[in-house]
């Protein structure tokens, strides 16, 4: 028999690392609450024949990069996604979050990725963009910016970065008697930062 929401958000929640034996939760303690003092009601909202609505490709790509896993193997249906979703989202009002499930089952709309990725964990980052301006043309100011950056990809956020304020290449450096490398060495730091920290690859396919 499947498991029900109720016993797979337990699995997620109780999940221990194996690699340094620590208790690394997948959902939060709020959701976990939620769902268990309501899970008669969720268990008996989900349908879970709405999984087969979803072509091959589809299926793949929730099992690829969207359905929470236990040592790499998937924890989540495409339902019990969607249900952890709503409850992250509505939290105690149960209604609501059982109105968005059958919303976003029967694929009247979806969220964006971040959102399906986050809701109902321990990092609840439920934007796709954000736009930053480099905090200054200095060491400090770049790299201050790229540790912003670094943390809004590591959760699954898009980036938008306006440069204008850095100096042109050759450009003369008072701080150092030199002169400035351009944008593009710049640009290869961030982009490298990106890659590096999307260890997860939980991006917009």
């Amino acid at each position: 028999p499947c498991p029900s929401l109720a016993e797979v958000m337990e699995d997620l929640y109780t999940y221990v690392n194996p690699h340094n034996g620590k208790h690394s939760p997948m959902i939060s303690k709020e959701t976990l609450d939620i769902v268990l003092a309501n899970k008669d009601r969720l268990n008996s909202a989900i349908i879970y024949d709405r999984d087969f609505s979803y072509n091959y490709f589809g299926f793949k790509t929730l099992e690829r990069s969207y359905l929470l896993k236990i040592n790499s193997k998937v924890a989540e249906r495409p339902q019990h996604m969607l249900m952890r979703v709503s409850v992250g989202i509505h939290k105690e009002d149960i209604e609501a979050a059982i109105e968005t499930y059958n919303l976003l089952s029967e694929r009247w709309f979806t969220h964006a990725s971040p959102t399906l990725f986050n809701a109902g964990t321990n990092r609840p980052q439920l934007s796709s963009c954000f736009l930053l301006c480099m905090k200054d043309d200095s060491i400090e100011g770049i790299y201050d910016t790229l540790k912003q950056c670094a943390l809004i990809s590591k959760s699954a956020g898009g980036i938008g970065l306006a440069v204008s304020c850095i100096r042109a290449t050759g450009s003369y450096i008072a701080g150092t008697n030199g002169n400035s490398n351009g944008l593009v060495p710049m640009l290869r730091v961030y982009n490298n930062t990106a890659r590096y920290v999307d260890q997860g690859g939980n991006k917009v396919p």
